[in-house]
């Protein structure tokens, strides 16, 4: 198909299937590019809340091979020594009530 001297592509207008369970959908997902489909899609209006940052700061010391211990434990779950330290007394807290 020609326009004006050049080349267009015709449009391939696809409409989603409807899907009878979530690992159907995410098979077809799997298969299908959502470019197919960007009709079919609707804009959405996307909130995201952050937290405020931590109001107060306690330095605590500690040994250092506790520390390394802590280092040790917070790389293996990807996180920082202070967020699991942080993690760890918030649990204790609720814990003790």
């Amino acid at each position: 198909m020609r326009k004006n001297g050049g080349f267009c592509m015709k449009k391939n207008i696809k409409k989603i299937p409807t899907f009878k369970s979530l690992k159907e959908e995410a098979i077809f997902w799997d298969t299908h590019s959502f470019a197919d489909y960007w009709s079919e899609f609707k804009d959405v209006d996307l909130v995201v809340e952050l937290q405020k940052p931590a109001e107060e700061t306690l330095i605590l010391r500690i040994q250092k091979s506790l520390k390394n211990k802590l280092a040790k434990i917070a790389k293996k779950q990807g996180i920082s020594i202070s967020s699991l330290s942080r993690m760890w007394l918030m649990e204790r807290l609720r814990a003790t009530g």
